[in-house]
């Protein structure tokens, strides 16, 4: 058995505006009183925007990466993100490195790859999710997706779905120390015929904690990978559903 990756998820200041920058750059419908994201194309999960009032103060440990056809495809991204709020920013990027760094506008990286990237030659838009994260962690959602590794080398490691969609990779040491609650975390589902707390039992076997966040009585439980980044378990209507996100659209991990 292994889970299903329901959804990629963002705490907001400001979830509808997030979603409908998110929604024009990408190219995505909005459902669910506009703050998720449904995919057009082959990227297996939505993405949610969840409602905070934390201010960001540290990068995210996670970040979407944007492929190109070619660097006038790339320029064109980049202008279309920027008119649509994004800012470039620095995050100690090489002058001679041909992607560009942008932050949506809660603050949020990501980057427009260079046309001719060989790893990512074979994803759509939607590229990678790139993870800060060690070997060890990349195993663990290997094993808990049931997705192959298709990197592992000086402790970098990329695992993608059989069904294509982005992949997702770590980036190995030097690991950010983790300060806090994640602003991202991925909501996970068993398979329609499958049992939540079994699969929880799954994961406790292979190295996740479960963590109490003041959470209190809801209908998914909080998790910790082994780097000790948030995720939850929700119940098993959500991998089947079309709604089920929206019936689950409180945040599972606010303060």
């Amino acid at each position: 058995m292994t889970a299903q990756l329901v959804a990629l998820c963002f705490d907001a200041h400001g979830p509808p505006r997030l979603a409908r920058f998110w929604g024009d750059l990408l190219g995505w419908a909005r459902a669910d009183d506009d703050v998720a994201l449904v995919p057009s194309d082959d990227t297996g999960f939505r993405i949610r925007f969840l409602p905070t009032t934390v201010p960001k103060t540290q990068r995210n440990p996670v970040h979407l990466e944007l492929t190109s056809a070619s660097l006038d495809a790339q320029q064109q991204t980049v202008a279309r993100a920027l008119s649509l709020g994004a800012r470039h920013i620095d995050v100690g990027q090489l002058p001679e490195e041909g992607h560009v760094v942008l932050a949506d506008p809660e603050g949020n990286e990501l980057c427009v790859i260079e046309p001719g990237n060989q790893f990512l030659a074979d994803c759509g838009f939607v590229g990678a999710l790139s993870c800060d994260g060690s070997q060890e962690v990349g195993y663990f959602w290997s094993e808990t997706l049931g997705w192959p590794l298709v990197w592992d080398q000086d402790e970098e490691t990329a695992i993608r779905s059989p069904l294509g969609g982005p992949k997702i990779t770590w980036g190995g040491p030097p690991v950010t120390p983790k300060i806090g609650k994640s602003r991202q975390h991925f909501d996970l589902a068993p398979a329609l015929d499958g049992d939540q707390y079994a699969e929880v039992d799954r994961l406790l076997s292979l190295g996740a904690t479960r963590v109490d966040i003041g959470q209190g009585e809801v209908p998914w439980v909080v998790m910790a990978d082994p780097d000790g980044h948030e995720f939850c378990v929700l119940p098993p209507a959500a991998a089947g559903r079309d709604d089920s996100v929206g019936t689950l659209s409180r945040d599972p991990l606010r303060h």
